[in-house]
């Protein structure tokens, strides 16, 4: 049985006007770094996309996905192995929600990365294992608000009903004062193993953990990989989420809903450095 008694996490009504995105330096490291290769197991869940929609892949982790997954596994024992860049902070408060609420025993283990929305799912963990050269971001709710100054100023009342929401997640599992949590997330702070089991949002470093770097990407996954890393430039370049969403199905041409194909590759890559050098000059 589940060895913690972790506290359900508040839950929000997502604003209308709110546009999540993944920390784009994480996003930029995180295109760089082998995907996974899937479990076998079915008793391991795994997280090796953005959390929420994933616009490029079609995937994505959503809460939807992962109660579906309990509920295939039943009341045993799941391991949930981790390798996300973060995103969508409502989903990933939902998930949170869910394995903390597993009737039985929830291994987290971090191949890569578990930064953002994805820190606070590892947080539902009874053990949560990081392998060697992973890492362990926190930061403030951020997100994209478009309306006029009265938006703006209910906006900052919500992102500090979300902030705090987070932190009671952080200060249940890991026993760190509040003040101290606050610190870490407005430093935007990276966590190694080691740092990551002192400061109690991890319990051991376990070498034997780490993504497939002998994966062979097939071409699908290729071409998407290289749309992420694309997508992370124009991130770093402060381009907002929406934004390159729709520039990128404009060049596809498709539909803002419409994610680009593996046959748009080369006009991508093209438009989007041009893109990029345009901001930059």
């Amino acid at each position: 049985m589940s060895l913690r008694k972790l506290p359900e996490a508040r839950t929000f009504q997502r604003p209308q006007n709110f546009q999540w995105d993944a920390p784009s330096d994480v996003l930029a490291r995180w295109s760089e770094t082998p995907r996974a290769a899937a479990s076998d197991d079915d008793a391991t869940i795994s997280m090796y996309e953005v959390i929420g929609e994933d616009w490029w892949s079609g995937g994505g982790v959503t809460a939807k996905r992962i109660s579906a997954a309990l509920r295939s596994i039943g009341d045993r024992d799941v391991t949930v192995k981790i390798n996300s860049p973060g995103g969508d902070m409502f989903e990933g408060i939902a998930i949170y929600n869910l394995l903390r609420g597993h009737p039985a025993r929830v291994t987290v283990e971090v191949l890569g990365w578990a930064a953002s929305a994805a820190s606070i799912i590892a947080m539902a963990g009874d053990e949560i294992r990081m392998g060697l050269g992973t890492f362990m971001m926190v930061h403030n709710a951020w997100g994209v608000v478009i309306g006029n100054r009265h938006d703006m100023r209910e906006s900052a009342e919500l992102f500090d009903g979300f902030d705090s929401a987070i932190v009671d997640i952080y200060e249940a599992r890991t026993g760190l004062k509040r003040s101290a949590i606050e610190k870490l997330m407005d430093a935007e702070t990276f966590m190694g193993p080691s740092e990551a089991v002192k400061n109690g949002f991890a319990d051991l470093v376990d070498d034997a953990i780490g993504a497939d770097q002998s994966e062979a990407e097939n071409s699908v996954a290729g071409a998407v990989n290289a749309r992420r890393r694309m997508d992370a430039a124009l991130a770093k370049q402060g381009v907002p989420r929406v934004e390159r969403r729709r520039m990128f199905a404009e060049l596809a041409g498709g539909t803002h809903d419409a994610a680009p194909t593996a046959t748009h590759d080369a006009g991508l890559v093209a438009a989007a450095r041009q893109f990029i050098n345009a901001i930059r000059s």
